[in-house]
């Protein structure tokens, strides 16, 4: 087992290298350390999820909207049942709340039959048209004006950066090398027939791979491109979020989405596992990769989409901005391409919903790895694994006497917004995966992430973070 953010890469060829840790990228690693490979998992950023993984809606999604007959359809549909039992058997929170596509007017009134016969192409088939007073009992902070929704009731909510974690994790324990801070710069091309490898040069040295796979993104254009190919190009489309104060969670039931248009589904309100609400995304092409800042203008815009949607939510504290970027392409459908002379596969467009599709998404690239002829092998189990939970859907350490009684350590907060003890953030320092900064150490725990923003736990969270034996003092 390797986790590598420093020194020299490994002078071996590896089987398969995976470019690319974020949700997809994780869940292809782990579904190859299911076979007897020798599997890599690079990644440019010094931690798992740095990328878009890390700030997104966090919705498990149906793919009722989705284009009918599309790959994305198809291993959305996959995905959603695939991540609900991974979930449910490692502990990574989910709360399977629905969601309310609400109608505003007359013509959104109308598209709702049509959306419901969409799902209905995909598959989905459980969708109910509610009427304004259903709407209204059911939504009672709703804004004055909504004529009626479409109800679909298995959406849920997911806690994306645990997801991102269980894979990379298990993917590590089954075998994997995680190079971190391995950013891949140039491509010397292999060929599998004559068993030449390709050869990677990356800011820590070369690596060499029998086969590649692309997941980076982003930069999944860029990468495809070192290879010889311009099939897409990513635009970044920027989504910014708010997040309001747990004292807001009472005001919401469902995941509140508006009727979607050609750039996505729009801003929504929806409760998070970890018991606040949200209200974005917006949906701003751009040309910089790197532009994950808020702006005045982008809160302004979601302020006057959130006071039409539920006005007592604009009343309640914000205690938290972000934005995150998807990889928008010029295609309606995921562009995953298998190039079997060339030993390669690419996975890239891999938009809002990727999250959900990720572990189908892995097994799909299985497959074209395996008709590429790869020679994977035969499949094993991995190792259960159990994540800490992060939901306030079931007891959290704090709330667990048992724990509490057996380490004393789980029942000492360090973090009193978020209710983080000294004894998870202990061992988020010690996981296989350590943080590389305070920030991934506020993904694996919470801590930092509550109304007060770290003004009073941030130094002795830094302290912890900083001591001798951690992976940051290292």
């Amino acid at each position: 087992m390797t986790v590598a953010r420093s020194g020299p890469l490994p002078d071996e060829v590896y089987d398969v290298v995976v470019v690319g840790a974020g949700v997809v990228g994780a869940a292809i690693a782990r579904e190859l350390a299911r076979y007897p490979l020798r599997t890599a998992l690079v990644e440019a950023s010094a931690d798992v999820g740095e990328g878009t993984s890390k700030a997104n809606t966090a919705i498990l999604h149906t793919g009722f909207d989705a284009v009918p007959g599309s790959l994305e359809a198809r291993l959305v549909r996959e995905g959603q049942g695939r991540l609900a039992a991974y979930a449910e058997e490692c502990g990574i929170p989910v709360e399977p709340i629905g969601a309310l596509l609400v109608a505003w007017d007359d013509e959104q009134l109308a598209a709702l039959p049509a959306l419901a016969g969409k799902a209905a192409r995909n598959g989905y088939r459980r969708t109910r048209t509610v009427p304004a007073d259903e709407l209204r009992r059911r939504e009672p902070h709703l804004g004055p004006g909504a004529l009626g929704a479409l109800e679909v009731p298995d959406e849920s909510i997911i806690c994306p950066w645990t997801t991102t974690l269980a894979y990379a994790t298990q993917a590590v324990r089954g075998g994997v090398d995680l190079h971190l801070n391995c950013r891949v710069s140039e491509v010397t091309e292999g060929s599998p027939s004559q068993d030449t490898p390709h050869l990677l040069a990356t800011g820590r040295g070369p690596l060499r791979t029998r086969w590649l796979v692309n997941a980076a993104g982003l930069y999944a254009d860029a990468f495809d491109r070192l290879l010889g190919h311009t099939d897409f190009s990513v635009t970044p489309r920027r989504g910014q979020l708010m997040v309001f104060d747990k004292l807001a969670r009472a005001l919401v039931g469902h995941i509140l989405l508006p009727v979607p248009t050609a750039l996505g589904k729009g801003v929504l309100v929806s409760p998070t596992v970890y018991g606040n609400v949200m209200l974005g995304p917006t949906a701003e092409d751009l040309d910089d990769k790197r532009a994950t800042g808020s702006t005045a203008e982008g809160l302004a815009f979601l302020r006057e989409k959130g006071r039409r949607i539920m006005p007592d939510l604009l009343e309640e504290e914000v205690t938290a901005v972000y934005a995150g970027l998807r990889a928008a392409t010029e295609h309606d459908d995921y562009a995953i391409r298998s190039h079997p002379g060339q030993g390669y596969v690419t996975v890239g467009g891999i938009r809002s919903t990727g999250l959900t599709a990720s572990m189908a998404i892995a097994a799909h690239v299985v497959e074209l790895l395996t008709e590429a002829g790869a020679g994977v092998g035969k499949a094993a189990e991995l190792p259960p694994l159990t994540m800490p939970n992060l939901g306030e859907a079931r007891a959290r350490p704090y709330q667990r006497a048992d724990l509490i009684a057996a380490d004393p350590a789980y029942g000492a907060l360090v973090c009193h917004c978020e209710r983080v003890s000294r004894g998870e953030i202990r061992d988020a320092l010690a996981a296989d995966i350590p943080p590389s900064s305070p920030e991934g150490l506020r993904r694996r725990t919470r801590a930092l992430g509550g109304r007060c923003q770290g003004f009073y736990c941030g130094a002795e969270l830094r302290a912890l973070f900083d001591a001798p034996g951690t992976e940051a003092a290292r």
